[in-house]
């Protein structure tokens, strides 16, 4: 069974950084990409970054590039996500996600809907 648990959250002024971890046990061997995503109160979920367990290539929602890194330990259990210059925008509750994506196939990766492994989420805030 996949869990997945997310730790790193809290409350920063804007400017500032955060860096979130993804711990996760279970994973199978076809599960090949982690991801982060974050919804605000009253707006859907969204896409933030993901990253390719296996070849470590990553991927983020293009509003994000720049300021926000994926990466992953050694181990390749942990996702973290570091967060730069933080925004009021930006304050959310980040889930982790995990799930198997087919070579060859053309799928969404930062769509939620391809997901179907998630962790509890922590929350972000960011005061202005």
């Amino acid at each position: 069974q996949v869990q997945l648990k997310e730790s790193g959250g809290g409350s920063v002024q804007a400017g500032g950084s955060l860096r979130l971890s993804c711990a996760a046990s279970g994973l199978t061997y076809s599960t090949n990409v982690m991801a982060w995503f974050r919804q605000a109160p009253g707006k859907e979920r969204e896409g933030v970054a993901a990253i390719y367990i296996g070849s470590g290539s990553t991927y983020y929602a293009d509003s994000l590039k720049g300021r926000f890194t994926i990466a992953q330990d050694n181990t390749k259990n942990t996702v973290f996500l570091q967060m730069n210059s933080l925004k009021p925008e930006d304050s959310a509750m980040y889930y982790c996600a995990a799930d198997s994506f087919p070579d060859g196939l053309d799928t969404p990766i930062l769509e939620s809907a391809n997901y179907n492994h998630w962790g509890q989420g922590t929350q972000v805030t960011v005061s202005s």
